[in-house]
């Protein structure tokens, strides 16, 4: 299992280096595929997928919406109109639920919206801030922040863990292992920003902005880590999916970036961009 999970991550590393690097109709493909793949796996956690059968028309409207909001994303240059995207996507929801009423219940209704928004949105911000300038550089933050960050407070955690972070939900993470990652996200931040960044950037003092980018983006991966365990907790998983051998579905492997995505986007434009 260690073998598998160390050449899927290899992998991994691998296609986020090309793919980002890349950017542009490759990277937006990429988390498409992501997107749609996500929202399948959430869907089914939540029982509201068709279980091999056609899809349902809960599933149509999610994969449409999540088909138009990446076209706007991509193509139309005022990301403003991401919003009316998702404000259709619910208004088209409730068309469902309205005139298929008593089909579908209200919370199935509300959940499936949450898997729209949930993973496939949240991930779009990998885009988003591929895209601003410099946005070569700062994407690698999104990573540093939670892949860093989940390496570092697993061997933290395993070395001096005592305390737990959340006993029920987690009970193998630990406050020291929780510090740790936040403790290495900002630390591989600074190393980034000063000897690759900042000879860029030369007009800001980068690295100080990477590490508290780096050190707030941590806090929120494990946040986003956890969030994911939970739904799965909720629903009586262990994975997500199985596409990634060793790791699970996409869920599983990108559940702390799909939170840390749109806070390093917001975290840029106000430190860098603003």
């Amino acid at each position: 299992m260690f073998m598998t999970r160390l050449f899927s991550s290899i992998v991994l590393v691998a296609l986020a280096l090309t793919t980002i690097l890349a950017g542009g109709y490759v990277l937006a493909a990429v988390l498409l595929f992501l997107a749609f793949t996500a929202y399948r796996e959430l869907m089914k956690a939540c029982k509201l997928g068709a279980e091999g059968k056609k899809p349902n028309g809960l599933e149509w409207i999610g994969y449409a919406g999540i088909g138009v909001y990446y076209l706007f994303m991509v193509f139309v240059e005022n990301k403003i109109f991401l919003l009316l995207v998702l404000i259709t996507i619910l208004v088209s929801f409730m068309f469902l639920y309205v005139f298929t009423f008593p089909k579908y219940r209200a919370e199935q209704i509300m959940c499936a919206f949450f898997c729209v928004a949930y993973a496939p949105v949240m991930l779009s911000f990998i885009y988003l801030v591929r895209s601003l300038p410099y946005g070569v550089y700062t994407v690698w933050m999104i990573f540093i922040s939670s892949w860093i960050c989940d390496s570092c407070a697993y061997v933290v955690g395993m070395l001096t863990g005592r305390h737990k972070l959340a006993p029920v939900l987690s009970p193998k993470k630990s406050v020291e292992g929780a510090l740790g990652g936040i403790a290495g996200s900002a630390i591989v931040g600074a190393v980034y920003g000063y000897f690759i960044v900042e000879p860029v950037v030369q007009e800001q003092r980068i690295t100080w902005i990477f590490v508290l980018i780096s050190a707030l983006g941590a806090v929120i991966s494990q946040v986003g880590d956890l969030a994911a365990s939970a739904v799965k907790r909720n629903h009586d998983i262990k994975d997500y999916g199985k596409l990634i051998p060793g790791h699970g579905g996409v869920m599983d492997r990108f559940d702390s970036v799909i939170f840390t995505a749109p806070m390093i986007y917001f975290l840029a434009l106000l430190l860098i961009h603003g």
